[in-house]
């Protein structure tokens, strides 16, 4: 008997579709950042960007590109020409490139956002698909707004995308409105109905506005699916996508089911979870999946007892095999570089340069004097921010007065410039009197679009981390502090911020 599997190709978009959850944009270090750990990962498909949507965004893909070797690098693109061109110029130099051009296909969005008819629309298609087929050889077609477009339809415009050169069909849930049973059921007719459909990869992309992202996913797979497209955490827009390590892990472990594998190495999933989380702000639910600090944990007593007698009576997955560690304390005061570095090459985080690892071990040392205990969780997030730009501004001291029915008030002493700066502010509280201080000296006209906290560890002496977005002129950065002082993290965070806004100013004049 053949029990070989078919290969699940794992695309993933958190760099592309993941970033456009509101608020979570990354820089394009950031980027390259994730995307190395994506292909430590050996994720099948990186979409690195939309490469026509902002220059930066042209250059992250680009500078994705030239950098991952062992993944394929994508880029999407409408099915114009501009955005086509666009998308091939980003990808040249990228060792295995796709782009991925998409059009609407269902009534609704033809009628009022295209404002096309239907036969426009396949033209358009056809269209798009041999001019991306100049750039690469490897192009995806996306029918966006998939499962709600009218079957007939549908097969003849694959049918035509397919004999144009597209290796890759995706019918999306563009709007999550999809359900299990139909959403699967629609790929098996497509495939049946469709002349050419053994000719080409079908695809899936869900969102989850109704919480069934993965479940579609899932069941797109048992109907002849065999690329899914996901992002790490389920990042995404609106309600989030398929979360990639849920959908990694279910078919990994439900091997009796499901009639395929990936090549996905699930030893790299929770350091990259952790990476996604401190470069957006979004922390992780304790209770997410696979990845949620109590995905692992047992406090009922009846699951303790069988845990530590069988652990297959309450698990069904082994913490480890998704990069959860035995032991969280690693290190202390008294470590040296050599085990940091390795520590940390153990968690699949590689430095490029030794001045880049200088900053992260003095940042530990700081931290090692501070707490009795170093968890895995601290070093990732020590790693936040060592690309830091040219820092203008910079803490020297803080303190901050609060008591019971008086307003708050904060005296900081800031580097501006290389030059030392005393202020004070009140505030409504003591992070806003800290934010305050820092505003009335740097005057940077900013909003705050989000101040968020998260408990890097367990204990009263735990490290915070701090994200603190801000916007000026159109442009939002994500600052990020840390420290086991809140109110310290949080004035490193918005400080972080500024510097950023500072240093991408300066870019844009050639300074």
């Amino acid at each position: 008997m053949n029990t070989k599997k078919d290969k699940l190709v794992i695309f993933d978009t958190t760099l592309r579709d993941g970033e456009q959850s509101p608020g979570a944009s990354m820089t394009k270090d950031e980027k390259i950042r994730i995307a190395r750990m994506l292909e430590r990962m050996r994720v099948d498909v990186i979409e690195a960007g939309f490469a026509i949507a902002s220059p930066g965004d042209f250059e992250a893909v680009q500078a994705v590109a030239e950098t991952v070797k062992d993944s394929r690098v994508c880029s999407l693109a409408r099915a114009v020409g501009p955005d086509i061109s666009r998308a091939g110029e980003a990808l040249k130099k990228a060792n295995a490139s796709r782009i991925h051009t998409f059009i609407a296909t269902s009534p609704i969005h033809m009628k009022y956002k295209l404002q096309m008819e239907p036969e426009k629309v396949l033209e358009r298609a056809v269209e798009a698909v041999k001019l991306a087929r100049q750039f690469t050889d490897d192009v995806e077609f996306s029918l966006e707004d998939g499962s709600r477009s009218e079957p007939e339809f549908m097969y003849r415009i694959i049918e035509a995308v397919i004999n144009a050169g597209a290796g890759t069909i995706n019918i999306p849930d563009t709007v999550g409105y999809g359900e299990p049973g139909e959403y699967g059921a629609m790929f098996r007719r497509v495939i049946e109905n469709v002349p050419n459909s053994d000719k080409a990869i079908f695809s899936t992309h869900c969102h989850n506005d109704l919480g069934l992202a993965v479940a579609n996913s899932l069941s797109a797979v048992m109907n002849g699916v065999r690329q899914v497209e996901c992002t790490i955490n389920g990042l995404g827009e609106r309600a989030g996508n398929a979360s990639l390590e849920e959908i990694v892990m279910a078919v990994r472990t439900r091997q009796d089911l499901f009639p395929v594998e990936t090549g996905i190495d699930t030893s790299h999933i929770v350091p990259t979870s952790r990476l996604v989380s401190s470069i957006t702000g979004f922390p992780v639910q304790p209770n997410k999946a696979i990845v949620g600090a109590n995905a692992f944990a047992h406090e009922s007593g009846i699951h303790q007892d069988g845990v530590l007698k069988h652990r297959e009576t309450y698990e069904i997955m082994r913490a480890q095999d998704v990069g959860w560690g035995h032991n969280r304390l690693v290190l202390g005061k008294h470590s040296g570089r050599a085990a940091v570095k390795a520590r940390y090459e153990e968690l699949g985080i590689h430095f490029e340069d030794t001045a880049e690892f200088q900053m992260v071990f003095e940042r530990f040392k700081a931290l090692a004097d501070k707490k009795h205990e170093i968890f895995d969780e601290d070093l990732q997030s020590l790693v936040t921010g060592t690309e830091a730009p040219v820092e203008r501004y910079r803490l020297e001291d803080l303190e901050v007065r609060s008591k019971f029915g008086s307003l708050p008030q904060a005296q900081l002493r800031l580097l501006i410039d290389g030059e030392s700066h005393r202020v004070e502010a009140y505030g409504s509280g003591p992070v806003d009197a800290t934010f305050k201080a820092i505003e009335s000296i740097a005057k940077s006209q900013a909003d705050l679009k989000l101040y968020s906290v998260n408990a890097v560890t367990q204990g009263t002496d735990s490290q915070g981390t701090v994200t603190v977005r801000l916007e000026r002129d159109g442009r939002l950065v994500n600052g990020v502090g840390a420290d086991t002082d809140i109110l310290v993290a949080s004035a490193q965070a918005y400080l972080d911020a500024l510097n950023m806004l500072d240093s991408g100013e300066n870019k844009r004049k050639g300074v």
